[in-house]
């Protein structure tokens, strides 16, 4: 995938830019759990049968899958801060077609638009990469990522109040007033990024991408309704596979595809992804279990008698703790690397869920739970962005973070139906009712801690880092982005853009061309002609420089592979100087 950035500087950026950046991802993050509330009245309030029903939150999870990945490469080549404005601007839409109807169909509609804004996630980790100096990049990132975790903890007790005591459409007139204050403090606060990635929007992949992941989500979402081993489910789990497996060749060959998956296959990516499934999957489980003990009734002999707004309250610790993980992951993973800040978020999850097991006799308990995993989801989210950050180039942070995001949005997806299909061969039937029981409980905790044992053998298998004591991947800049990637990688070149008197040529645009005439990899020249250029494989490149009033140049240079990076000089117009 081919990277640039537009020749005009950053904007100084405002102390404004973070929370608003975070207070945007808390919002989108509130429709996924703004209906769990209501989840048990859908079939009533919306006249149709429970199987039609569960479309409305299903509806939400496919569009945000679908819109994450797509909505980061967008903002990759049209400008991080109007695609987020646009997210956000179809999800208010989405929540006021959903907030003035009782139809089923419309009423998916709406959900589906209000899913579309989870996109905004990727692409505010992508607008701090590129703008926020690297000492405050770190603290960041981590509560962008976490605020999927901290608007659906938040969004508990709040939609919970406001079921109880309102109209159930109030919800979605509430979503809405979110999202138009987002719009605003966004239009305010936030500037523009000045990264952009050259080449053109890959309808194709967008359309292949968006149809193996509809084709694979669905199955997991209504296997249960279905029947796992039902013709339906196997066919779209098989049909899946095959889409899935053709997109994957034909972005191969795309020049500038959607998703550079020979980036997606470096180890450092590779396997942050497959942690990140994990770790949604054990997000998801706390979310699913704690509600209903809580407001099981008593009379079962475990259920904890709780009212709705109770019951969100003892969940809602677990966002304000990952909230407040934040600047704690930014100190210990400037020490110690993002990668151990990662296994020990996972270690503490595993400590979580295991004293868990033990933990559901008393309201307060579940209190302690929700602590415990929001501190532990809180340094493993937050990790997560650093780590993807760190392996690709700058230009290509809102597609590289989409797709992370959307990894975990499949940990959530299958944390979902596993344990709905957990709790219900568990239940107990009384007059008719499928009650949850402990033993189901139970089963989903432990279920949880497995996912987190896998999750720890994927992080355990991610790169080390060069220097434990030096934050990874904190570049603000197309040049210490290069920089910083010319250290991670093999070494680079560098050296100096000078014209014919030998004078420095500032912001030109110097372009590393492989052997098969592609290019791997570009920056802009600094204020003294510096640049430097990582070098994704040892051989032989070109190295090409053009700037506005010179004429284009191209060297030949050759690099071995150690560590020393190669010194290089270039001259404009015409003049070469070889490497």
């Amino acid at each position: 995938m081919t990277h640039t950035t537009t020749q005009q500087p950053a904007r100084r950026t405002s102390a404004a830019v973070v929370p608003v950046l975070a207070f945007a991802g808390i919002v989108v993050a509130v429709m996924q759990t703004l209906l769990v509330p209501v989840i048990k009245d859908l079939p009533k309030l919306l006249g149709t049968a429970p199987s039609n029903a569960t479309w409305v939150l299903t509806s939400t999870l496919l569009a945000g899958a679908v819109a994450t990945p797509i909505m980061g490469r967008l903002g990759d080549l049209f400008g991080k801060r109007r695609m987020l404005l646009t997210s956000l601007s179809v999800m208010v839409v989405g929540s006021l077609i959903a907030g003035f109807t009782s139809d089923l169909l419309v009423m998916i509609a709406g959900r589906a638009l209000q899913g579309f804004a989870m996109g905004a996630i990727p692409l505010g980790i992508g607008l701090m990469r590129d703008m926020l100096p690297r000492e405050k990049l770190g603290s960041a990132m981590a509560l962008m990522s976490s605020s999927i975790g901290v608007g659906g903890g938040l969004a508990l007790p709040l939609a919970a109040l406001v079921a109880q005591h309102a109209d159930w459409h109030s919800l979605f007139f509430l979503a809405a007033g979110l999202g138009v204050v987002s719009i605003v403090l966004t239009v305010v606060a936030v500037p523009e990024s000045p990264m952009r990635a050259e080449g053109t929007f890959d309808v194709l992949g967008a359309i292949g991408l968006s149809a193996g992941l509809v084709l694979f989500l669905l199955p997991i979402t209504k296997g249960s309704d279905w029947g796992w081993s039902s013709g339906t489910t196997l066919g779209l789990f098989a049909a899946s596979a095959v889409v899935l497996v053709l997109w994957g060749v034909m972005e191969l060959r795309v020049k500038a595809p959607l998703v550079d998956l020979r980036t997606t296959v470096r180890r450092s990516v590779l396997f942050t992804n497959l942690a990140s499934i994990m770790v949604g999957v054990s997000f998801y489980v706390v979310s699913l279990v704690l509600p209903q003990l809580l407001q099981l009734p008593k009379a079962t002999g475990y259920g904890l008698g709780q009212s709705m707004v109770v019951a969100g309250l003892c969940v809602a610790p677990l966002g304000l703790t990952m909230m407040f993980t934040a600047p704690v992951y930014a100190r210990i993973s400037a020490k110690y690397g993002p990668k151990v800040t990662l296994i020990l978020g996972m270690l503490i999850i595993g400590i979580g869920y295991g004293a868990g097991l033990g933990l559901m006799s008393a309201a307060w308990q579940t209190i302690v739970i929700a602590v415990v995993l929001g501190a532990g989801i809180g340094l493993a989210y937050s990790s997560l962005p650093a780590l993807i950050v760190g392996s690709v180039p700058a230009s290509e942070t809102g597609a590289a973070n989409g797709l992370n995001t959307l990894m975990r949005s499949i940990g959530t997806s299958v944390s979902s139906a596993v344990i709905g299909m957990v709790l219900a061969n568990t239940a107990n039937d009384v007059g008719g009712v499928a009650v949850p029981t402990m033993h189901g409980f139970r089963v989903s905790f432990m279920i949880a801690t497995g996912a987190v044992a896998v999750g720890l053998v994927m992080a355990l298998f991610l790169p080390r880092q060069r220097q434990a004591n030096k934050p990874q991947l904190l570049a603000s800049s197309a040049e210490d982005a290069a920089l910083e990637r010319a250290h991670e990688v093999l070494g680079g070149f560098r050296g100096r853009v000078l014209n014919t008197d030998g004078d420095p040529v500032a912001r030109a645009k110097v372009t590393l061309i492989d052997r098969r005439g592609r290019q791997a990899g570009a920056t802009l020249s600094g204020e003294d002609g510096s640049y430097t250029l990582a070098v994704p494989a040892q051989g032989a490149y070109v190295l090409a420089a053009r700037a506005a009033g010179h004429g284009p140049l191209a060297s030949s240079a050759t690099h071995s592979g150690d560590d020393r990076p190669v010194d290089l000089d270039l001259a404009l117009p015409g003049e070469t100087v070889p490497a």
